[in-house]
């Protein structure tokens, strides 16, 4: 039983990261209409820059203290990824209002290869660190329950605790405030979006710099755990699966797709694995998203699109 407890605990601590990388997808397409193929290299150059800036500005401005230097490096690498985000809009998305979504989707690819070489070009191509101070030693629980007790590694409960407080906020700012609402009218319709007053530039650099933000805290988790290098890209394919099993349109969609796929490939890897030679960690999410998309194509949460004629 403990044993079990481990593998579930390890898969929600892996889920609520899936999530978080998710998040940036969905804030993007509930704002625009569009996937955003981007994503994985906004996790990867969020992540070089607070990787960099926690190494440069200390050395610059003489800083010793190390939580200060962090807080510091996040907050500049906080306004390069605003600065990015209205870059996106005033030079690509301003231009492409109201065309096709494949237009749009086209974009996110160009984006996608620009930030890969702009990333290596400003912060080098090596693998960097970031230590924000989370804890690496596990822990073991419930010793007085199960024998040996349950063990569970106090980085992925920092790094879960920290996902799920972010989803809470960005779940409450979409339902709660007057441009998150705002954002939803974005997506459903540009034109009349405009039409009624929404200012969709400003919309769009919102959005943007809300995925931003997730993308930074995502890189810096999965920094910390992996060190930033460039297959940190590949992050992102590892969210695909969480958007449509939840939804592409549903922030509660992407906290409970990345839950099911996190504890899914671990209970199935340890469970199942042995019968099959092992590996199912690595596709078990594609095939379950494959089940959905012949299914339920619209996700757990999603909203499901009846074209007219």
């Amino acid at each position: 039983m403990a044993f079990f407890l481990e593998t579930l605990i390890g898969g929600l601590m892996a889920g609520m990261l899936y999530s978080l990388v998710a998040l940036g997808f969905v804030l993007i397409f509930k704002a625009s209409g569009v996937f955003n193929f981007a994503q994985g290299a906004m996790v990867l150059f969020a992540a070089l820059a607070m990787a960099r800036f926690s190494e440069w500005l200390p050395a610059w401005l003489g800083i010793e203290d190390k939580f200060l230097g962090n807080l510091l490096a996040f907050v500049v690498a906080a306004g390069v990824m605003f600065l990015l985000a209205w870059l996106i809009e005033r030079l690509v998305l301003r231009h492409l209002v109201n065309q096709e979504g494949v237009t749009l989707l086209m974009a996110t690819l160009g984006i996608t290869y620009f930030l890969d070489g702009l990333g290596q070009t400003i912060f080098g191509s090596d693998i960097y660190k970031i230590d924000v101070g989370m804890p690496k030693d596990p822990v073991f629980l419930f010793d007085s329950v199960f024998q040996g007790g349950v063990m569970i590694n106090l980085e992925d409960v920092y790094a879960a605790c920290i996902a799920a407080l972010l989803v809470v906020v960005l779940s409450l700012f979409f339902q709660k405030t007057s441009t998150g609402r705002a954002l939803r009218a974005v997506a459903d319709d540009h034109q009349a979006a405009q039409s009624i007053g929404i200012p969709l530039n400003r919309i769009w650099v919102i959005v943007w710099f809300v995925a931003g933000i997730t993308a930074l805290v995502a890189g810096i988790i999965w920094g910390s755990k992996m060190g930033v290098q460039f297959s940190l890209t590949t992050v992102a394919l590892r969210a695909l699966p969480v958007i449509i099993l939840g939804g592409l349109t549903s922030v509660p969609g992407a906290i409970i797709g990345g839950l099911i796929i996190g504890v899914g490939e671990k209970l199935s890897e340890v469970y199942l694995g042995p019968f099959v030679g092992g590996g199912i960690e690595i596709w078990f999410a594609y095939v379950l998203a494959l089940v959905f998309l012949l299914f339920r194509p619209q996700g757990l949460f999603g909203e499901k699109i009846i074209d007219r004629v």
